[in-house]
C-alpha cells in the first residue's frame, strides 16, 4: 500500500487538503539539520498558515518566524512565538494593526521590513505614540524586482532612518526567490555572487551603527546556500513541499507532506474523466497541469473551471465515479489558502482536523 493511502477515506468528503504529520515532522527535522544552528532558522509561515504546524516547529526548537500578513503574525503570537518578522512593508491600516498586535501581545517581539523613508516615518510616529520600540529590517532587492531597495541604495536609506524615534534598525532582509536553477551548484553560485554586494553593505552598516546586525535571507530554493552563512534562513515551502520544488530542486532533503484529495465525478469518454478539483480547490496561477495524481499514472489535466477538472487518461474504463485521486499540487502555498481546514493523517488514518486559521485576513486585530 502506498504511503499516501488513507484507510478511512470513505469518511472523507472531497475535495480536501490532507496533511501527513510524520512527513511534516521529517521536513522540519531536515531543515534544522541543514542550518546546524537552530538560531539561524526563521521559517516563513505563509505556506502553512496553521497554528499546529507552527507549534511542531516550536517543539523542534524554532523560536523565530517570518510571515506575510497581520493574521499570520497574530496566529504566531497566539501560540506564544517569541520573535515574529512581518516580511511585508506595512502601509495604511496595516501599520496601525501591527502596532496593535505589539500592544495586545507584549510577550512576542514583532518586527517588519521597510524600503521607503515615508513608510519608516509613519511607523515612527505610530510607535512613538504607543511608547513601543519597533525593530525594522531594510528590505533589499537583489533581482527579484518585487519589493525592496537596491543594495547600492541601502546605506543611504539607513542614514535617513537611523535617528527616527521608536525605530531600531535590526538588520536587512534579502529575498532571492528568482534563483531557482535545478543545478544546485549554479543556484549556489548565483546566490553567492549576489550576496557579495550584500556583505559589503552589512559591513558598512555595522561600522556605522557600531554593532552587529541580523540578516534574514533567502527562501526554500536558496536555503542550502544561505545555511552556510551567518544569516537567518527563512524557507517556507519546505514544510509541505510540492511538485514544482520537488522537481526543480531535487537536491533539497524534503518530501511531500500535503496532498489534495479529490474524487472522480464523471467518466466522459474512453480517455476522459472529470474530478471535483476546480479553481476553488487548487492553486490556478500556473499553466496546466496544476496537479499530478500519484495513483493515476499517465493522467493529465487538460481543462480547469470553478468546480471541475477534466483529465485525460490512457483508459477511462479503469475509473468510475467515486474513485479517489491523490494529487500533488504544483504550488502548495496558495492551495493551502483555499481551504479553511486540513485533515491530518497518522499511520494511514485520518485522525483530526486543523483549522487553517491564518487563511483569514483577520483573526482578532
Amino acid at each position: 500500500m502506498n504511503w499516501y493511502t488513507i484507510e478511512n477515506i470513505d469518511q472523507i468528503d472531497t475535495p480536501c487538503l490532507v496533511l501527513y504529520r510524520e512527513r511534516i515532522r521529517m521536513n522540519i527535522d531536515n531543515a534544522v539539520k541543514l542550518v546546524k544552528n537552530i538560531d539561524n532558522l526563521r521559517p516563513h509561515v505563509k505556506t502553512n498558515k496553521i497554528a499546529e504546524v507552527c507549534e511542531m516547529m516550536m517543539e523542534a526548537g524554532v523560536t523565530k518566524f517570518k510571515c506575510a500578513t497581520i493574521a499570520e503574525a497574530e496566529m504566531l503570537a497566539i501560540i506564544n512565538a517569541k520573535d515574529v518578522l512581518l516580511a511585508y512593508q506595512p502601509t495604511g491600516p496595516k501599520a496601525e494593526r501591527l502596532n496593535n498586535l505589539a500592544q495586545h501581545y507584549p510577550e512576542t517581539e514583532f518586527s517588519c521590513i521597510i524600503d521607503e523613508l515615508e513608510v519608516a516615518t509613519q511607523l515612527s510616529k505610530i510607535y512613538s505614540r504607543s511608547g513601543i520600540m519597533l525593530n525594522v529590517y531594510i528590505d533589499l532587492n537583489t533581482g527579484m524586482n518585487r519589493t525592496g531597495i537596491s543594495t547600492g541604495k541601502g546605506y543611504a536609506l539607513l542614514e535617513k532612518i537611523k535617528n527616527l524615534p521608536s525605530l531600531n534598525i535590526a538588520g536587512i532582509h534579502v529575498y532571492d526567490g528568482h534563483l531557482k536553477d535545478p543545478d544546485p551548484l549554479k543556484r549556489k553560485q548565483k546566490a553567492d555572487d549576489e550576496f557579495m554586494a550584500v556583505q559589503k553593505l552589512i559591513d558598512q552598516i555595522e561600522l556605522n551603527l557600531k554593532r552587529k546586525i541580523t540578516v534574514v535571507a533567502g527562501g526554500s530554493p536558496t536555503f542550502p546556500a544561505h545555511a552556510e552563512r551567518r544569516v537567518e534562513c527563512s524557507p517556507g515551502t519546505f514544510v509541505f513541499w510540492d511538485w514544482g520544488y520537488k522537481h526543480q530542486l531535487p537536491d533539497e532533503p524534503f518530501e511531500y507532506a500535503a496532498l489534495v484529495v479529490s474524487r472522480v465525478i464523471s467518466v466522459v469518454n474512453e480517455t476522459t474523466i472529470t474530478a471535483d478539483l476546480g479553481h476553488k480547490a487548487i492553486a490556478s496561477e500556473n499553466p496546466l497541469p496544476r496537479v499530478y495524481f500519484l495513483n493515476a499514472p499517465g493522467s493529465k489535466p487538460v481543462s480547469h473551471s470553478e468546480e471541475h477538472m477534466v483529465i485525460d487518461v490512457p483508459d477511462s474504463s479503469k475509473f468510475k465515479p467515486g474513485n479517489v485521486l491523490y494529487g500533488i499540487p504544483v504550488h502548495i502555498c496558495p492551495t493551502v489558502a483555499l481551504y479553511d481546514r486540513a485533515i491530518v493523517v497518522d499511520n494511514k488514518q485520518a485522525t483530526t482536523v486543523w483549522k487553517v486559521v491564518a487563511r483569514d485576513r483577520m483573526i482578532n486585530i
